[in-house]
């Protein structure tokens, strides 16, 4: 572990403001499209592309950026870019939860790696370890976490005489190995020297999650350690472990560090740390978290520690370093909240007393500790839940650190995204420029799709991602938020505030996006999803506001598209809406919702058709009565027929009501409306209304189209005269004005639309509004 000296140089937010630099948006442009620099074979097997020559600077960045990328699976099929060692040239690879076996690393190695690190790589086995040691002339740093297929269990079983380690002598052989990390080694501790025998210049050793270290016996064979890390491992004897560590002389950071405290308790605790300490004269950093080393800040003298002044330090077995304090000191679930004592002989303190504490602790562990950070995600939770967090900008930078490296972890995701809401909910939205968004969103995107079926999960991200601009600050994301929203919505458990608030979302998603989002919509299934959800409540008798969002829903996402509206009447929705007009025959805003999409379909020529049965002309005639409380219903009943009888006395093929009837009581309703209404709509374009102006044979089609534009120019100018003007309305009303077809109330209404889109009018409409 580097060591820490200042908390504002830990928590560098640099990397999260201010625009990508242009190198990194070239390598997420060619990982979004491999086939730029390879080529793909027939068992998927990529082969870099004839002519190109790529430096390590590159390459390592490529693995680097292949794995953020979630188009790409980083297998022996993607590594096999790198099977040329003349064209390619890996210098320091990292591979986290990846498929590769042995085959890739054979193809990795050969480049002569620096650095090579595994994280959850299952496929992998002993075999790889002999790739490694034929070529690790170069190798400075290695590590494997989390591949089971590697497990060190007994050194003196072995698969062929190649594997013999006791017979050759060394299990690893790599001259040059510096950084050695190997979590959950099972070997007895007289095999430790077989493991790290051949490794003369180690320098950092990590055994986290060892389980049968001894007493550090093997001291000898690695004399040159500056950095040893017994993270999770149960030490028995402690008194000789002491011992032993303490001939490391030039030991500078130790981790003794446990998540489970059970394992964390010895005998003595002031006088072992306080050997510990004084033993090791070079050590500038200790984690002895979630052990009882701290004490109980009770002075405990004893024989060999008479010249020790007590009084000036609160963690007793420290004493000797009061006048030099530690750069670092892990405190974090030590018992007796040693964290929270007052003089404490270390610079940085991990622990949970403050925020700085917690944000340190974090920062620790936040690399191969999850059992931890999880913990710390927790607490740094409820700081933001019931306190108040000075150091708002480091915490988002960690959270969304943990929560990148760690997608597959549920608990850090769950931890992470319920604080992201709050740190969202909290900040200035000035404050979050485009990039954090961009991240704050993505991060909550991975995992909400990683972790789709964890009801607590998607209810966080949900919340947290209400409090952006929906869907704006979504934009460049959109069909990854729509797909996993609609999997919430048709999995969630029915009724529950998970599918609730995923539904407002994908509403909100439908509502101010153009047509090529809208047919994203529907391919992706929205339609059929938002009739399944109607379908439950109306055979369950429910009455909810799923029920009018999954309506407004679908109103949103056929407007001017006709392939949505065609979805709607091939997944028989018209029989749940006459299911949901007879169930609910007052429930107005429902009404609207229904009405408003149906309004959406009637503008599709080749739909109308479809609408053209007694059943629902009857619902749509006797709606053009309905007032109950506004417009907006019979409004829309008055437009569906409308455009049906635009089509001409021909197509109107049903007996009953007859058309003549339905004409009658549409210009009846038309009379009855305010002009002055406020309204609860949204046109993007009028060329709908527009067309029925043509409409001579049936005039009561361009009554309510112009007593639309009316309405609409009179209440809103500013937003819809000179949506008028732009799509040739004017044109079209002085051609109502001087044909003798139209009678008069639709003259009048012309004539007033006119007026309102005149310059005069407009300017003193906005003066009226500035005032």
């Amino acid at each position: 572990m580097e060591i820490m000296a200042h908390l504002d140089l830990i928590f560098s937010s640099k990397q999260y403001v201010g625009p990508e630099s242009l190198a990194d948006l070239c390598f997420r442009a060619i990982c979004d499209n491999l086939d730029i620099i390879s080529t793909r074979g027939r068992r998927g097997y990529r082969t870099l592309n004839k002519g190109l020559v790529f430096p390590s600077e590159i390459c390592d960045k490529l693995v680097e950026f292949a794995q953020k990328n979630d188009k790409i699976e980083v297998d022996d099929r993607f590594f096999h870019i790198f099977q040329d060692v003349v064209a390619t040239r890996l210098r320091r690879v990292s591979i986290c939860h990846s498929a590769i076996t042995d085959t890739s690393i054979a193809a990795i190695t050969k480049h002569q790696v620096t650095h090579l690190a595994f994280e959850d790589c299952g496929l992998i086995s002993k075999l790889g370890i002999e790739d490694i040691n034929a070529n690790a002339k170069n190798l400075q740093s290695l590590a494997f976490r989390g591949c089971p297929r590697l497990a060190l269990v007994d050194l003196t079983i072995y698969l062929d005489s190649a594997l013999d380690y006791v017979k050759r002598g060394y299990v690893f052989r790599a001259p040059n190995l510096k950084h050695f990390a190997f979590e959950h080694v099972e070997i007895a501790p007289a095999q430790y020297t077989l493991l790290l025998g051949s490794l003369t210049n180690l320098t950092h050793l990590d055994l986290s999650n060892a389980t049968k270290i001894g007493s550090l016996e093997f001291h000898t064979v690695v004399p040159h350690l500056v950095s040893l890390c017994l993270y999770n491992v149960r030490i028995i004897d402690f008194k000789a472990f002491v011992e032993n560590v303490i001939k490391l002389k030039g030991l500078r950071h130790l981790d003794l560090s446990q998540s489970n405290n059970k394992q964390g308790s010895y005998k003595n605790p002031n006088q072992v740390l306080s050997k510990l300490v004084s033993g090791l004269p070079n050590l500038v950093s200790l984690d002895i978290g979630g052990t009882n080393l701290a004490g109980r800040g009770v002075a405990e003298r004893s024989v060999d520690d008479e010249n020790v002044e007590y009084g000036l330090c609160d963690i007793q077995g420290l004493a000797c370093r009061v006048n030099n304090p530690l750069q670092f000191l892990g405190l974090y679930g030590t018992r007796e909240g040693a964290c929270r004592r007052h003089d404490i002989p270390a610079k940085v303190i991990a622990g949970d007393a403050n925020d700085e504490q917690i944000l340190i602790a974090a920062r620790v562990s936040m690399n191969h500790k999850p059992e931890l950070l999880q913990k710390v995600l927790n607490d740094l939770y409820h700081v933001f839940r019931y306190e108040s967090c000075e150091r708002m900008d480091q915490a988002l930078c960690i959270v969304l650190e943990a929560m990148e490296k760690h997608i597959a972890e549920k608990h850090i995701q769950i931890s992470g995204s319920a604080t992201l809401f709050y740190i969202v909910k909290t900040k200035e939205k000035s404050e979050l420029v485009g990039q954090i968004k961009r991240r704050i969103i993505g991060t909550l995107l991975a995992g909400m799709i990683a972790h789709r079926d964890e009801e607590t999960m998607m209810r966080n991200g949900c919340l947290a991602l209400c409090q952006f601009r929906i869907p704006q600050d979504v934009m460049w994301n959109y069909e990854a938020l729509v797909k996993v929203l609609l999997y919430s919505a048709r999995h969630a458990e029915s009724e529950s505030f998970v599918q609730r608030i995923g539904i407002y979302l994908l509403n909100s998603l439908a509502c101010q996006v153009e047509g090529k989002k809208k047919r994203l919509l529907g391919r992706l299934g929205c339609v059929g999803t938002m009739l399944r959800l109607v379908q439950y409540r109306v055979d369950c008798s429910i009455f909810d506001d799923v029920l009018e969002v999954a309506w407004s829903t679908m109103w949103n996402m056929t407007d001017e598209t006709p392939i949505n509206c065609q979805r709607f009447l091939d997944e028989t929705g018209m029989n749940l809406f006459l299911r949901c007009v007879r169930q609910y025959p007052q429930k107005e805003e429902l009404l609207r919702n229904m009405m408003g999409l149906l309004g959406n379909v009637a503008e599709v020529a080749c739909l109308r058709p479809q609408l053209m049965q007694q059943d629902y002309v009857s619902v749509f005639a006797n709606l053009l009565k309905y007032d109950s409380d506004g417009i907006e219903v019979s409004y829309n009943a008055t437009g569906i027929l409308a455009h049906m009888a635009s089509d001409g006395a021909a197509a109107w093929t049903v007996e009953a009501p007859t058309r003549e009837e339905v004409l009658e009581a549409m210009v009846e309703a038309i009379e009855r409306w305010d002009l002055a209404a406020q309204r609860n709509i949204n046109y993007r374009s009028f060329l709908p209304l527009l067309r029925l102006l043509d409409v001579y044979h049936t005039p009561q089609c361009q009554h309510w189209a112009v007593w639309a534009l009316a309405n609409l120019t009179q209440v809103y100018p500013t937003k819809y005269c000179s949506l008028v003007e732009a799509e040739g309305g004017i044109e079209k009303l002085n051609n109502l004005l001087t044909d003798s077809r139209p009678y008069f109330s639709i003259k009048t209404l012309a004539m007033s639309v006119i007026l309102n889109c005149s310059p005069e009018t407009i300017q003193s409409s906005s003066d009226t509004d500035d005032s």
